[in-house]
C-alpha cells in the first residue's frame, strides 16, 4: 500500500518554530515527512534536524522523500527516549525548536491490517510500534471489566463504558474477540441507537489506541523532558487532535509560564522564574480551506511556547 499522509497545519506549525540556519531542530513525529521537509528547507545549509518515528512504514516513506537532505538524522525510536537519543548523538541542547504532531496518521488509519479503523476488517492491533508485543487484542481480551470501564471513560469519554465493558467480557468468555469489525459490531449492538454523525465505536477505539500506545503518559513525560533540553529562545510547537492531549499541553504550558505557584496565604514567593512564555494564549486551528481538503484537521489545535529560562 502506498504511504499516504496529510501534513496537518504544515505552515503554521513550522512558521511557529522561527527556523534559522545553523540551529538544531527536532521533529518528534516524522510521519510522512511533511513538517520535516519544510523545516529542512528553512535551515539550510548549516542547520540540523533530528526526526523520530517508530513506524517502519513512515520511516521508509520519509527516508525516500528526504533522501537529498544531508543535515537530517532519522531515528527509529520513540520520542519518549529523546534525552538519551540526543545525548548519544552528542547534542546537549535543542537550540532552535521541537515539533510534535500527535496521534495516528492517515496511513495508519487506512492501512487495514494495522487495526486502527472500525470500518475495515482487520486483527485488533493498533500499535504505532509494530515491534511491540502489546496490542489492542490484549486490552480487549485480558483487561478486567473495571479496567475496561476506566479506559473507555478516561480516554474515550464514552458515556456507555460500563455497558460496553460488560458485553466485551461476556462475549470473550465464549471466544476471544479478534477483529476490528467484531468489536465494532458488539459496540453497535449493545448501545442505544442515537442519531449522530459519530460512529458508536469511535470513542472506544480511541481509548484502546491510547492505552496500547500509552499516548497521554508519553506526551506528558516527554514534554517535561524537552523543557530540560531547550536552549533559551527555542520553541515548542505542539499539534494535538483531541481534548485529552490538548489539556495536557495546555496545562503544562500554563504551569511553566506562570510566575507564581505559591499558596495564597504565603507571604513571600519562593517560586523559580517561569521556564516558558506562551506564544499563542489560545490554540491556532486549521484554516477552512485545509479542513475542506482534509476533514480530520478540523480537530487539530496548535499550541506554541518559547523557552525563556
Amino acid at each position: 500500500m502506498e504511504f499516504k499522509h496529510y501534513t496537518v497545519m504544515k505552515n503554521e506549525a513550522v512558521d511557529a518554530l522561527n527556523c534559522e540556519n545553523g540551529k538544531i531542530y527536532v521533529d518528534c513525529t516524522l510521519g510522512g515527512g511533511g513538517h520535516s521537509e519544510l523545516i529542512l528547507k528553512r535551515i539550510q545549509p548549516d542547520g540540523r534536524l533530528i526526526a523520530f518515528d517508530i513506524d517502519e512504514d513512515a520511516i521508509e516513506a520519509a527516508s525516500e522523500r528526504l533522501k537529498d537532505y544531508k543535515n537530517l538524522t532519522i531515528v527509529k525510536n520513540s520520542y519518549v527516549n529523546i534525552k538519551k537519543v540526543l545525548h548519544d548523538l552528542g547534542i546537549e541542547k535543542i537550540t532552535g525548536g521541537v515539533l510534535f504532531d500527535l496521534g495516528a496518521s492517515y496511513h495508519q488509519f487506512n492501512k487495514g491490517e494495522r487495526g486502527f479503523s472500525f470500518s475495515k476488517e482487520a486483527p485488533l492491533d493498533m500499535r504505532f510500534n509494530q515491534d511491540a508485543d502489546f496490542s489492542a487484542y490484549d486490552v480487549v481480551n485480558t483487561y478486567s471489566e473495571s479496567d475496561l470501564v476506566r479506559i473507555f471513560s478516561e480516554y474515550g469519554e464514552e458515556r456507555f463504558s460500563k455497558r460496553i465493558a460488560k458485553k466485551i467480557v461476556e462475549e470473550r468468555r465464549k471466544s476471544p474477540i479478534k477483529t476490528t469489525t467484531e468489536l465494532a459490531d458488539l459496540i453497535v449492538h449493545c448501545t442505544p441507537h442515537i442519531k449522530s454523525s459519530v460512529h458508536p465505536a469511535t470513542r472506544v477505539f480511541q481509548a484502546i489506541r491510547i492505552e496500547v500506545n500509552q499516548e497521554l503518559q508519553n506526551v506528558k513525560n516527554t514534554l517535561n523532558d524537552v523543557l530540560d533540553l531547550l536552549e533559551v529562545g527555542a520553541i515548542i510547537s505542539v499539534i494535538s487532535f483531541h481534548s485529552l492531549e490538548d489539556r495536557i499541553v495546555k496545562n503544562l504550558f500554563k504551569y511553566h509560564s506562570a510566575r507564581c505557584h505559591c499558596e495564597k496565604n504565603q507571604m513571600i514567593c519562593t517560586c523559580p522564574p517561569p521556564k516558558l512564555e506562551l506564544v499563542n494564549k489560545k490554540p491556532l486551528m486549521a484554516t477552512e480551506r485545509e479542513v475542506k481538503e482534509n476533514p480530520p484537521s478540523r480537530s487539530a489545535k496548535l499550541r506554541v511556547a518559547r523557552c525563556i529560562n
